[in-house]
């Protein structure tokens, strides 16, 4: 994997936050955009720390990344907690 198929990766992501949100905003249906955002951001915060890495970024850039990822997974499980939306694994 290369640099730039992170970026395209990246581009993708982008692209999909813009979709849903346009969805959610033209038909009320799916997910609300602030409720996708910690998630979406997530992923990213990981995808910048694959790029990092693979540019050959120092670590502690790569780490801010990661913390960054984590930051961020950590909103979205609270939001998550506190909208009661989690979902239960078939057989819980």
């Amino acid at each position: 994997m290369t640099r730039h198929a992170v970026d395209a990766v990246l581009a993708l992501l982008a692209g999909e936050a813009v979709v849903l949100a346009l969805w959610h905003r033209w038909s009320g249906r799916g997910p609300r955009p602030g409720a996708l955002l910690p998630t979406l951001a997530a992923g990213a915060g990981l995808l910048a720390a694959l790029r990092a890495a693979l540019g050959g970024g120092r670590a502690g850039a790569i780490a801010l990344w990661l913390l960054v990822a984590f930051g961020f997974h950590l909103l979205d499980l609270w939001q998550r907690g506190r909208e009661g939306t989690t979902q239960q694994r078939p057989g819980d």
